[in-house]
């Protein structure tokens, strides 16, 4: 087997093995309060898919980068439903139960939204190279690879709570370490290719970044908490899904390293923000009890 086949192979396991983590820490009850707020759900589905793919070509168009470098920016920002959007907004304070079903239900959409995304704003951020991804392969791989596990952990944790109880944390925990060993993987065979980036890549990078949060946390009131679930889980990526998608429609390219470093630099950068919004939400709330004593 070839280092891009077992790579591929290394990055959907990954990603199945995330989805039905996913499932087993959630209620259908949890979705189904969520979903029911049709005003949030809409404006969280333009946020994340809408907005952020729209900033991303926005700056794609200003930095131009090389045409595989825009695949793998584009492939970030079709990709929402990211499992670390619940524990940042937990850290920022925010309403956790909202990031929660904004998660199943962006993950599950994905599946479908995904693949069309990118096969209709490819052609505009490709340039002059001749970019094609297989749009009903993408849809039947995630579809696969994504719903179906979501779909099974749910089932779990409705049918087998007890079971449930004892594969959440393993589950959470092997997830953790398939990620670190499924980057290092990359990195390490990828590393020439990394070397490549410039400091007005990474700069490309932080400002998606940052747009990707703006856009949620523009459409995510009324209150702050549900402004802080609905930015950060558009803000956070889903890393699993786009990085099946690069290393399944472009292997061995700056594709797969543009997605990886977004990935890790998306990661570090809204972790510091949440643990920032979180604590100054908790000197807000000190300085109210203060005030009120």
């Amino acid at each position: 087997m070839s280092v891009d086949k077992l790579i591929n192979l290394g990055v959907t396991l990954t990603l199945i093995e995330m989805m039905v983590t996913i499932g087993l820490g959630v209620t259908l009850a949890q979705v189904a309060r969520v979903a029911q707020n049709v005003h949030l759900v809409a404006k969280a589905t333009i946020a994340n898919y809408f907005l952020a793919p729209a900033a991303a070509v926005a700056l794609i168009m200003v930095f131009h980068p090389h045409p595989l470098v825009a695949a793998g920016l584009l492939l970030a920002a079709v990709c929402p439903g990211a499992p670390y959007g619940a524990p940042f907004t937990a850290l920022a304070n925010g309403n956790v139960p909202v990031a929660v079903g904004l998660m199943v239900i962006l993950a599950g959409s994905s599946a479908i939204l995904a693949p069309l995304l990118l096969s209709s704003l490819l052609p505009l951020v490709a340039g002059s190279g001749d970019l094609r991804v297989d749009t009903l392969k993408i849809v039947t791989t995630l579809l696969v690879c994504q719903l179906t596990p979501l779909f099974i952990g749910l089932v779990l944790r409705e049918r087998r709570p007890r079971l449930d109880e004892k594969l959440k944390k393993p589950g959470t925990r092997m997830g953790i370490v398939l990620n670190i060993v499924v980057f290092i993987t990359i990195l390490v065979v990828q590393f020439h290719l990394l070397r490549q980036i410039h400091v007005t890549g990474f700069a490309g990078m932080l400002l998606l970044v940052v747009a990707f949060t703006a856009a949620g946390w523009l459409l995510g009131g009324p209150g702050a908490g549900n402004r802080r679930a609905v930015a950060l889980s558009t803000g956070v990526r889903n890393v699993g899904v786009s990085m099946v998608i690069a290393t399944g429609s472009f292997p061995n390219t700056p594709a797969v390293t543009a997605a990886l470093v977004f990935a890790i630099l998306q990661t570090v950068v809204l972790a510091l923000a949440a643990a920032a919004w979180g604590r100054l939400r908790h000197n807000e709330a000190d300085a109210v009890e203060g005030v009120a004593a």
